[in-house]
């Protein structure tokens, strides 16, 4: 009688379990269709507002397109600027025979003027020593017999030069500038550390550019 029971009561527990794992699986059944429902009602309203932003393209730009591709027309516009670029006027220059123009306010080589006795400008004041930010002047100065103070070296190390114009700028009587010259390339390091008498070469040399470039910049100086 017991055996009897036992198992009846075997079956009802079975029973129950299956109705519940049913259960359970139709409820995830349900679960999934709405979720793929759902995502399918996503991607419909996606698409639809992505057909919405769309703007309809006109006969005249499809025209425009297929002649474009059809006839080669950017190609044809291509040759066409390079022949014109080829007719005009050549712009560069045969230097070293043809040299382009240069601002008076240019900075290259450095040179030491003199006034129109013959008798130099610089009074070695050494503003130019002072404001040199590479360090690359050296000044010694004593006094003459007439009791001027002029210099007795002069030295600029140009490998160190930035040429940045503070020794021109700073110097009260435009003894030392930076003249229009910029063919001064060496072959060694020992031609570009001017001394005094190079310096003072160079202006003499440059004299009359130099002047005429300090004048057209008087009024902003």
């Amino acid at each position: 009688m017991s055996l009897m029971v036992t198992a009846a009561h075997r079956r009802a527990v079975t029973s129950f379990a299956r109705k519940i794992i049913s259960s359970n699986i139709q409820q995830q059944q349900q679960g999934a269709l709405t979720v793929v429902g759902g995502s399918k009602s996503r991607e419909m309203s996606t698409m639809q507002q992505h057909e919405d932003n769309l703007l309809p393209t006109s006969w005249n730009d499809i025209f425009d397109r297929s002649s474009q591709i059809f006839f080669l027309t950017e190609i044809w516009r291509g040759f066409f600027l390079c022949f014109e670029a080829a007719l005009k006027p050549k712009i560069t220059i045969n230097y070293p025979y043809e040299k382009g123009y240069i601002s008076p306010r240019f900075r290259g080589e450095h040179a030491l003027r003199r006034y129109p006795s013959g008798d130099e400008r610089c009074i070695a004041c050494k503003l130019c020593e002072a404001a040199c930010p590479a360090q690359a002047i050296t000044i010694d100065a004593e006094e003459r017999e007439d009791g001027a103070r002029r210099t007795t070296r002069y030295d600029i190390d140009m490998t160190k030069c930035i040429y940045c114009g503070y020794c021109q700028e700073a110097c009260p009587v435009d003894a030392i500038v930076e003249g229009p010259n910029y063919e001064f390339a060496t072959e060694t390091h020992e031609e570009l550390l001017y001394d005094k008498e190079k310096l003072l070469s160079n202006g003499d040399k440059w004299e009359t550019q130099i002047a005429k470039n300090l004048i057209s910049e008087h009024l902003y100086r």
